[in-house]
């Protein structure tokens, strides 16, 4: 039986030859094409060079060129039983972002290192990363023995200076090999020219290493890249980082934290196979409505990622500018983002010399420990339970300024250890039959101005009249209550949501028809009101334009943002996520508040199965829209 792939990532210093050795590697194994090596050797003459084996991976003129690798290359190289797909990483230091790309999908690592240079700068810092990444499979390869006469003495020494250095990192090499990439020496098998060697050959040594860790055993995670609509079905399509997944199973979506069953799984070309796993690009298919959007992670409800706000990463830094706590950065992991906030830094390290620098003075290539928080929550797992998903880069104004992992999150397990939530005594039937209807959480969501709470407070007005159990949850009533301890940084608005939407939740559960009138510009905190809702939750769109609103300004809050008094102001500063399958929607800049109202309220009605009996109806007079609601639509 075949033994599974093995992905490698090979760095360090450049010119130290590692494009030149997996050219050779595949030249000794036979897995360049027919034909390739003529065509190298004749680039070779007529560029005048010596036979370059890097030649046969570089795909850019520029490389070519200036014999030095820009992107990361992969190939695949077959020998005896096993398939290796092979990362050719960039070691110019102005190329470290592909670098670490290169590196954050490996499960062993190759560290390149000239026998007559030593451990160079590129090399040091190279070999933090593949720790930072939790590649604990690594072979040193001692490249370049033949420019150095294949000298035992000289490759003692820069072993023990390797060593020394991988120790510091607390990295424990598998092998260090003597090797001439160019000449093939202690490739394949042992060269004569180095008897003094008895140790493995580099092939023999990669042929010892298994997956770091086997992706199927792991829990079942998907990323979300995109959805694709094929008649009246939408399918949900996205790579399978690890587990496995069957049609029946029960999934959970996050970070809204719905569930629903798999209905299909989707190949192309089919193949009528009913599990997938790790590895396999899929599309699938819920028995329900659930709303899927790209960057949401699938797992199944047992070993679900955490689904968390505030935790920590460890960065590899790049940019010339270092972080400032309090600066608000895009975290991207595969599809999956959030903005972020660093509430603290908490360790600086220079990678190079391993020493601890001022948190205030973060230079270049630098490692970064920093205590994050998101504008939402966001599901994440950690490096230590599943490396395939922790793998993070931080992006500063569209570029990427850092990359690494999330090392630990809050420690939720804590937070919830002594709590014990008792069962009700009374039902939700009974509540339903004794108020006439069931609770529901009734989410309004639109610009300011729209005229959610004017909305609102309508229609409370109409349910109250017809005996029914409502009230409303206002955007400025709360904060001057519940939430007056929040801001309005990105942060604190995604707590203001998410209070909100776990009262709502609460009053619904109680037997309430709970009306809410709150901006909530993102999708992902109105997705996580619904988890906290569930079936009761209704999200209705009450959609005006922004000329609209901004002529309405009932508190005159446009005028202030237009001339910089408000910041982040959502539809002139700060951007509004419209619901994309909104249950209801409607349009306010267009009808009278009347005729919103009906529309509404019957919505409600239907939903609630709200049966007020005639005379407990009369019991409270009903009244008109007040001549300032109506002013608000007009």
């Amino acid at each position: 039986m075949a033994s599974r792939d093995l992905s490698i990532v090979v760095v360090g210093h450049v010119d130290h030859g590692k494009s030149t050795l997996i050219g050779r590697l595949l030249h000794e194994t036979g897995n360049l094409p027919e034909g390739k090596l003529d065509e190298l050797l004749a680039s070779s003459r007529r560029r005048g060079v010596p036979m370059e084996w890097s030649f046969a991976l570089d795909a850019l003129q520029a490389e070519r060129d200036q014999a030095v690798t820009i992107d990361t290359t992969r190939v695949w190289l077959r020998w005896e039983d096993r398939r290796y797909a092979i990362i050719d990483a960039p070691g110019h230091r102005q190329f470290i972002s592909n670098m670490l790309s290169g590196a954050s999908e490996a499960d062993a690592g190759i560290l390149m290192v000239d026998a007559a240079e030593g451990v160079g700068e590129q090399t040091r810092r190279h070999a933090y990363l593949l720790r930072l990444l939790g590649i604990g499979q690594v072979v040193v390869a001692i490249n370049k023995m033949d420019a150095v006469g294949y000298d035992a003495s000289r490759f003692a020494a820069v072993s023990a200076e390797v060593k020394s250095h991988l120790a510091s990192l607390d990295v424990s090499p598998a092998a260090i090999v003597p090797i001439s990439a160019r000449e093939g020496d202690n490739l394949l098998t042992h060269s004569e020219r180095m008897p003094w060697y008895e140790g493995p050959s580099l092939l023999e040594m990669l042929a010892a290493f298994s997956p770091a860790a086997v992706a199927s055993a792991l829990p079942f995670r998907l990323r979300v890249q995109d959805v694709y609509r094929d008649g009246t079905r939408r399918i949900a399509v996205g790579r399978i980082e690890s587990g496995f997944v069957s049609v029946g199973d029960t999934i959970v979506v996050s970070p809204a934290g719905v569930t629903a069953r798999i209905k299909s799984i989707e190949r192309w070309p089919q193949s009528g196979h009913n599990v997938a796993g790790a590895g396999e690009s899929i599309g699938f298919t819920v028995d329900s409505s659930l709303y899927v959007e790209r960057g949401d992670v699938v797992s199944h409800q047992e070993l679900a990622p955490h689904r968390v706000s505030s935790f920590t990463t460890t960065l590899f830094w790049m940019d010339e500018k270092g972080p400032q706590e309090g600066e608000t950065f895009q975290l991207q992991l595969g599809p999956t983002e959030a903005r972020v906030r660093i509430e603290t830094i908490e360790r600086v390290i220079d990678t190079e010399t391993l020493k601890s620098l001022p948190v205030t003075d973060i230079r270049q290539y630098a490692v970064v420990e920093a205590r994050m928080r998101s504008n939402g929550l966001v599901p994440l797992d950690v490096i230590d339970t599943n490396p395939r998903t922790a793998r993070a880069v931080l992006m500063r104004g569209g570029d990427v300024v850092a990359g690494g992992l999330v090392s630990r999150i809050a420690d939720v397990s804590a937070m919830s250890t002594n709590v014990h939530p008792h069962e009700h005594l009374v039902s939700q039937g009974e509540r339903s039959l004794r108020n006439g209807h069931r609770g529901a959480v009734i989410w309004l969501t639109g610009l300011s101005g729209a005229g959610k709470s004017t909305l609102a407070m309508a229609v409370e007005r109409r349910l109250f009249s017809r005996g029914a159990q409502a009230y409303v949850l206002d955007g400025d009533n709360v904060r001057s209550g519940l939430n007056r301890d929040l801001g309005f940084s990105p942060e604190d608005r995604a707590e203001n949501i998410r209070r909100v939407g776990e009262v709502a939740a609460l009053f619904a559960d109680a037997g309430t028809i709970v009306v809410t009138a709150f901006i909530s510009p993102f999708r992902t905190d109105r997705e996580a009101a619904r988890a906290a809702a569930g079936n009761a939750f209704h999200e209705v769109y009450v959609d005006a334009d922004l000329s609209t609103c901004e002529a309405r300004d009932p508190k005159g809050l446009y005028r202030r943002a237009r001339i910089g008094e408000i910041r982040d102001f959502t539809g002139v500063s700060a951007p509004y996520e419209a619901p994309v399958r909104p249950d209801l929607v409607i349009d306010t800049a267009r009808n009278s508040l009347e005729e919103c109202v009906e529309e509404l309220l019957s919505y409600i009605l239907s939903v609630t199965g709200e049966a007020a009996s005639p005379a407990r109806s009369a019991r409270v007079k009903r009244s008109s829209p007040s001549a300032r609601e109506r002013s608000v639509f007009s």
